[in-house]
């Protein structure tokens, strides 16, 4: 006699067979089979946020964590579409995640009548989530579970990886199968033709023009980690003595005392770093689409005098430069996994490049500039002074997970990251509250003792609610409050574009907070203050010791800006605050564009 089994419980195995361990769920009426059988599972256990979208996130967390898919799952209609902004922050990172969504039963349905709803919350999910998901189908027939989860989980991690969504009606999920007779995937390798050079054909002129360049630059990003070639990259610069800048996706993959540590550029950017870059007879980019936070606008004021080699495994991300009048010597069309191993081959008959010369001159630019905020007194923190101090007291294997705003842009300017210390951002959606979900989902993947969620005021009310799922789960999270008293990126647009108008970005512009001490005291979370810039390290040492969730409310003076950023339409060399023009021009290698010459 077959033994059938419910098909929710063949979901959650299914789960558990891909070495997940923790799934981030709501419940609901149309999800309520798949969580009983998550519940009811031994290797499975289920973390239920307060949001559908922190569920999301909370996968998305994991899967940067463990390099292995997250799971989240929500009901149909309002929490389906609540995990919208989570997927954008995996899709736009190239970050697998497997979202299952509970559908109305097949027989309540709109179908082909034209109607907007029959079913109690049926929302069309599969159709909503096309563009911003690798894969989505909606379960029509239960015999199909087998081949469309497979289906999904091979599309998640294919190629470019990313978030894939499948919708299981609850009828179906209550539904009994054979698991012995489900159809299986089979993945048919039909390979196609790249739109651009594989390194088997470019090789040669790769290396003839790493031998030609005397100011060479290799930009590394988020994709060395998602292909986990971090320690190939690092080999290959190390043996040719290249010089590296970091994207903010790629911004832990060398610790700052690297003498090939350049730093982070672009429009936020280190000012010396984007010297270097800008200055550069030759860039190499590997594992970063170089948009245009990167390259700056006009995107054909990047690097402009260096030849410019750029390894993509996507075809559609090297073709969109000649659309926006940006060069490119050789697009190179490849997994870097791929990459790395060709150019190994020959990478130990190789010379290191000549770059003595130009690492002085990057170590002169690194001590000639510096950034600051303009604080007024020397009492108030200043972010400068306190990001850098973060990693020195930090476990140096600790993950941090970092939110938007001018948090990140500080951070990135400033943070010393040593030797295994790990940072997250959704750097591409960068979506407000993203970190503190995401900080959930990676202590669940119990990478890493120490977990840091550094999130601003306006971030932390955008998933406060999150707050329950520490206090539930009894998380040691240690939450740093970036508390600027409002949204100080968007003051700092008002203040370049909008006469400083601080509408909607303020107190007096229609923002409130509550009291953050009140807060955490709610969620049984341990609370500390710091408002002077000598009480620093004392606080950050005691607040960091505890064994438990605690949050530091660390008070910033809300005028503090982001010192230095480009400004649209200059050129990245060219931050503000302005320097004086004589030290512009005496500093620059290749020749200046007009606008720089302007004060």
């Amino acid at each position: 006699m077959v033994e059938k089994i419910k098909l929710s419980d063949y979901v959650a195995d299914f789960i558990a067979k891909l070495d997940v361990r923790t799934v981030f769920a709501i419940s609901g009426g149309a999800s309520l089979h798949l969580i009983h059988s998550l519940a009811a599972h031994k290797d499975l256990e289920y973390v239920c946020t307060h949001h559908e979208q922190a569920a999301a996130m909370a996968a998305d967390g994991y899967s940067r964590s463990t390099g292995n898919i997250g799971v989240a799952i929500a009901t149909s209609g309002p929490g389906a579409t609540n995990l919208l902004t989570g997927i954008c922050c995996s899709y736009y990172d190239s970050v697998p995640i497997l979202v299952l969504t509970g559908q109305v039963s097949t027989f309540r349905m709109a179908g082909q009548t034209g109607v907007r709803q029959i079913g109690f919350q049926e929302t069309p999910i599969t159709s909503i989530a096309s563009d911003i998901t690798k894969y989505c189908i909606t379960i029509k027939d239960p015999n199909k579970i087998r081949y469309e989860l497979e289906k999904a989980v091979h599309i998640a991690f294919s190629d470019r990886p990313g978030p894939v969504l499948v919708d299981i009606p609850d009828n179906l999920q209550r539904e009994y199968i054979d698991p012995n007779s489900l159809e299986p995937f089979i993945f048919i390798d039909k390979s196609k033709s790249k739109h651009y050079s594989s390194i088997s054909q470019v090789e040669e002129k790769i290396w003839e023009l790493l031998d030609q360049s005397k100011r060479p630059v290799a930009v590394a990003g988020w994709g060395v980690h998602l292909s986990k070639t971090e320690s190939d990259f690092l080999s290959f610069v190390n043996k040719l003595k290249i010089p590296v800048a970091l994207t903010w996706g790629g911004a832990d993959l060398i610790p700052h005392n690297h003498e090939l540590y350049i730093g982070t550029f672009g429009t936020h950017g280190m000012r010396h770093a984007n010297f270097a870059v800008q200055n550069a007879d030759l860039i190499l980019s590997v594992g970063s689409r170089l948009d245009t936070k990167s390259t700056g606008s006009p995107i054909n004021t990047f690097a402009r005098e260096a030849k410019k080699i750029i390894v993509d495994i996507d075809h559609s991300e090297l073709g969109k430069f000649s659309q926006f009048g940006l060069d490119i010597d050789l697009l190179v069309e490849e997994d870097l996994r791929i990459f790395f191993k060709r150019m190994s081959l020959r990478l130990l008959e190789k010379n290191q490049c000549d770059t003595k010369e130009w690492l002085e001159k990057i170590v002169f630019w690194r001590k000639s500039f510096t950034a600051s905020t303009s604080v007024p007194n020397n009492k108030s923190i200043d972010p400068y002074n306190l990001f850098k101090s973060i990693p020195e007291l930090l476990d140096t294997d600790s993950t941090v997970f970092i939110d938007t705003g001018c948090s990140i842009a500080w951070a990135m300017q400033s943070m010393n990251l040593r030797e295994g210390q790990r940072i997250y951002h959704d750097f591409n959606n960068t979506a407000m509250g993203w970190s503190l979900p995401a900080a959930i989902g990676g202590y669940f993947s119990k990478q890493s003792k120490q977990i840091v969620c550094i999130i601003g005021d306006g971030s932390l009310m955008m998933t406060i609610q999150e707050l329950a799922t520490i206090m539930h789960h009894n998380i040691p999270l240690k939450i740093i409050l970036i508390n600027n008293s409002g949204y100080s990126m968007i003051k700092q647009t008002q203040d370049q574009w909008l006469s400083s108008n601080y509408i909607a970005s303020s107190k007096k512009g229609g923002l409130s907070f509550p009291n953050f001490a009140l807060i955490a005291e709610a969620y049984d979370i341990k609370y500390f203050i710091l408002e002077k810039s000598e009480d620093t390290y004392n606080t950050l040492s005691n607040f960091l010791s505890l064994s438990r969730s605690a949050m530091v409310n660390i008070v910033i003076p809300p005028e503090a800006r982001v010192n230095p950023q480009v400004k649209y339409g200059r050129p990245n060399e060219d931050m503000e605050p302005l320097l004086p023009r004589d030290q512009f021009l005496k500093n620059m290698i290749i020749e200046p564009l007009p606008v720089s010459k302007n004060i």
